[in-house]
């Protein structure tokens, strides 16, 4: 069997750590398995770059930037390459630019084109356990670039795609997806398996298990994904594509707590202007989620959506510059605002899960400020100061029963 399998900064934050997760892997290589092992920068490092650019330039060029943040990872699978070493197994680390992994130019959020396995391939046939640096690749002008947020993950689930691995195994802090973040609900249950679809509106929603890109490409390859704990050897949490006669009604419930509220106020109520102001936004790659439109006064409609917190001021300012073009009278943002989502494939044969959640949410006296829903999910807008009782009353009235 061929086993890629991914740790995260935690994972690898020290000495110690580093030798747990060696130990790990030359167990999976005893038992006569190939071994692909995908590492994250240690620790905080990649804070800790990011926190040393601004110092020199707090507008670094983006090219430079993946230049510094690359050097993280390949620290990683050096140090355990090393500890491989010194505990007898041949291992041999490589980066982006040796395998070669080859990305699109978009510098601190590139997407993978294509891997060549050849090399990887080679070095295992030898019998040697591969480590290699995630989070990113190289483009065609021969630069390093970075993936964004969750680039390792990808990186896992790409390799393990390209290399037609039979398992992809992602380590973390936690031993599996749960049905609601355990620290804020303690009651909260992990999951034995999950499906791709159900995994993605998690990860999207909130959900800081698994990076939607790293699912969406798991789900596109049918690459079968394994969530388990790096400190415990407790059984993780499958992700595939499930097939279940009857599946649960709720799977889980995620909360982003990074949105924030953009209101367009006073637009002209013709037909288009609603797609010229989402087409400004996608042109400037402004994701855009929760939507809703009223009718205002002397015929204009207010137009309210969520976006993310780092991307909120560029799409205020964007707003703010076409101001005049878009017939907008006022624009408002709000950042004191959080999603709660509920998401489970039994929704799309079940009536009444909205209602549900909403008494569950008027029970505890939490004001909706604004629904979205597809096939298997229901998402609301809530006040920041709301999501600890919000998440805790809607967990229980769908998955404590």
């Amino acid at each position: 069997m061929l086993i890629v399998k991914k740790f995260g900064g935690s994972s690898v934050a020290n000495k110690e750590r580093i030798f747990n997760v060696a130990e790990r892997c030359i167990e999976e290589y005893k038992k006569g398995n190939k071994v692909v092992v995908v590492l994250s920068a240690m620790g905080d490092t990649t804070d800790e770059l990011l926190a040393k650019a601004a110092e020199i330039n707090e507008d670094a060029p983006k090219r430079e930037m993946d230049m510094l943040l690359a050097t993280g990872e390949q620290v990683s699978v050096a140090l355990m390459a090393m500890a491989m070493a010194k505990l007898g197994v041949p291992a041999v680390s490589l980066n982006a630019f040796q395998v070669p992994m080859h990305t699109s130019s978009k510098y601190m959020n590139a997407r993978f084109k294509k891997i060549d396995g050849e090399r990887i391939t080679a070095e295992l046939e030898q019998g040697k356990i591969v480590i290699v640096t995630g989070f990113q690749g190289v483009n065609k002008f021969d630069d390093i670039t970075t993936l964004g947020r969750g680039g390792s993950d990808t990186t896992a689930v790409a390799l393990a795609a390209a290399l037609n691995a039979d398992a992809c195994e992602i380590y973390t802090d936690v031993e599996g997806v749960y049905t609601a973040d355990p620290r804020v609900v303690p009651n909260a249950r992990k999951m034995k398996e999950v499906s791709y679809d159900e995994m993605l509106e998690l990860a999207t929603l909130g959900a800081k298990v698994l990076h939607n890109r790293s699912v969406e490409m798991a789900k596109k390859y049918n690459v079968p994904l394994v969530v388990r704990s790096s400190l415990t050897k407790a059984e993780g949490t499958v992700v595939k594509e499930v097939t279940k006669v009857e599946s649960m009604l709720v799977s889980g419930v995620a909360v982003d707590k990074d949105a924030a509220r953009i209101a367009i106020v006073g637009l002209k109520n013709q037909p288009g202007i609603a797609f010229k102001v989402f087409d400004l936004l996608a042109k400037h790659n402004i994701n855009v989620d929760v939507i809703l439109q009223s009718i205002g006064r002397d015929d204009t409609k207010d137009i309210s959506f969520t976006v993310d917190q780092t991307q909120a001021k560029e799409c205020v300012q964007l707003l703010k510059d076409n101001q005049e073009r878009l017939t907008i009278q006022n624009i408002k943002e709000e950042e004191n605002v959080a999603k709660l989502s509920i998401v489970g494939a039994g929704m799309q044969s079940n009536a009444g899960v909205a209602a549900k959640m909403f008494e569950a949410l008027y029970d505890v006296g939490v004001n909706i400020r604004m629904i979205a829903t597809s096939e298997i999910r229901i998402t609301v807008l809530i006040d920041l100061d709301d999501v600890k009782v919000a998440m805790k009353a809607v967990h229980d009235k769908f998955l404590d029963e």
